[in-house]
């Protein structure tokens, strides 16, 4: 009897990178959309809860980065079996990943019965500070388990190839968010007045939601079959997910730190830095969340011809993605440079922040272009069981070429000091090229003579 023929290896690449990238696209698009409303719903309550949230989201990062950093992993390991024709490994493999997923959800537990009040008082001696922020990061810490289960069952869902699912998961729970945001934060008609506590018991509730319906899906998934009966935690299978997975949480951390030290250096060098800092990174989510939704698609469909030894289907994704990546990010550069004004009053800057923060993003512009295609990259060296290579790009990229360069542009002239990001990102694109093509030489290729 001849086994059914996955789209993984059949459907023409720009097709299948399209079907499978787009739901994934919108999604995360719809989730930076979120982003900027609960910010600005927050702002309109108080600055002191504006602050409070804004400490609290290191936190939240970190949840993140566990948790999609370990899917990251998860989802390589399970499209690589299913390439391999081994749907019961694959199954097992997504089993252990829901336990590793628990057990981050119980490290967050503890954490947000203890340490809540603790860590806002690092940051801030503001009793108001101190209140919103240890009621938000107690609520969406001790209910973390929301969003873990959330991110497991949309990566379990993308790597045996439903696109659909994790779109619908991820998008529905986002709406439901900006829905009840105004109405728990302010005490809207029936709803009481929950102020920060109610953005986060917002945000718990619509991951709730999120996790059930894709575990709903999950469950009646055609190609992967799960039990708990009889389940033992396998050790193999889960340091074998981390091997993969642990550069992408450092990938992801990464980011915290940098936006740490960076509020350090402008607040050094700059009047307006910080600011401007806050509104850059808001701003480009909306471009960098879709192309990190475009590497949620890439991935399962090079781990399954990675696996399936098909090194032409893995490089012509590769290429299609960066098309697709520079198409996006373009978008980005253009309104940086045409329409920063237009940009800046999204967030209310005053005559001194829309001064400096007009040269700011015009001067950021070129950055979306070099990251793209270090990012879509990265993203396939981690498909390919190449995470050390997408690891060094990272930390060179985020850390080892963007802050030195900072801080001699703020001594030397602080008005520039924002050309370290796009300085930084050409380097980090140069390597990530450079690599590429050592890999692609030393890993793909050889696939099609091991036959």
């Amino acid at each position: 009897m001849e086994r059914p023929v996955n789209k993984m290896e059949s459907m023409p690449v720009r097709p299948l990178l399209l079907q499978m990238s787009w739901p994934i696209m919108l999604s995360m698009m719809i989730q930076a959309l979120y982003n900027l409303v609960d910010s600005m719903f927050v702002a309109k309550l108080s600055s002191d809860g504006f602050v409070a949230l804004s400490l609290a989201f290191p936190v939240q990062s970190i949840i993140v980065a566990l948790c999609a950093g370990s899917a990251v992993g998860l989802n390589a390991l399970i499209s690589r079996r299913l390439g391999e024709h081994r749907p019961d490994l694959a199954s097992r493999i997504a089993v252990n990943g829901y336990f590793v997923f628990g057990v981050i959800s119980v490290l967050f537990l503890v954490f947000g019965l203890t340490g809540s009040r603790a860590f806002i008082s690092l940051f801030s001696d503001v009793p108001a500070v101190i209140g919103y922020g240890g009621q938000y990061i107690s609520i969406v810490t001790v209910f973390a388990f929301t969003v873990a289960g959330q991110i497991c069952s949309e990566r379990v869902l993308q790597a045996s190839g439903n696109t659909i699912g994790p779109m619908i998961g991820q998008s529905s729970g986002a709406l439901l968010n900006i829905l009840l945001d105004p109405l728990l934060i302010f005490g809207v008609g029936p709803f009481p007045r929950l102020e920060v506590a109610g953005a986060a018991i917002a945000t718990v509730i619509s991951q709730f939601f999120g996790m059930v319906l894709t575990l709903w899906m999950v469950r009646r998934s055609p190609v992967l079959k799960l039990t708990f009966r009889g389940f033992r935690p396998d050790l193999h299978v889960i340091r074998a997910i981390y091997e993969i997975g642990l550069p992408a949480i450092l990938i992801q951390l990464l980011s915290s730190v940098m936006m740490l030290g960076m509020n350090k250096v402008m607040a050094y060098f700059t009047v307006n830095g910080v600011f401007l800092l806050g509104a850059y990174y808001k701003l480009q989510s909306f471009c960098f969340m879709p192309v990190f939704g475009l590497n949620n698609g890439m991935i399962p469909i090079i781990g399954y011809n990675y696996g399936a030894r098909n090194p032409r289907r893995i490089h012509a994704t590769v290429r299609f993605a960066l098309v697709m990546a520079l198409s996006v990010m373009s978008l980005g550069t253009l309104l940086f440079a045409a329409a920063p004004a237009l940009l800046l009053r999204l967030f209310s800057a005053d005559a001194a922040q829309m001064a400096d923060g007009v040269i700011a993003l015009r001067m950021l512009s070129p950055v979306f272009l070099f990251a793209s295609v270090s990012v879509i990259l990265c993203a396939a060296f981690q498909a390919v069981g190449a995470p050390r290579s997408s690891l060094l790009v990272s930390v060179l990229r985020q850390l080892g070429f963007l802050l030195p360069l900072a801080i001699l542009l703020g001594f030397l002239r602080p008005g520039a000091i924002w050309l370290a990001f796009p300085l930084s990102e050409g380097v980090a694109c140069v390597l990530s090229i450079l690599l590429y093509r050592h890999i692609s030489r030393t890993r793909v290729d050889p696939l099609s003579q091991a036959d």
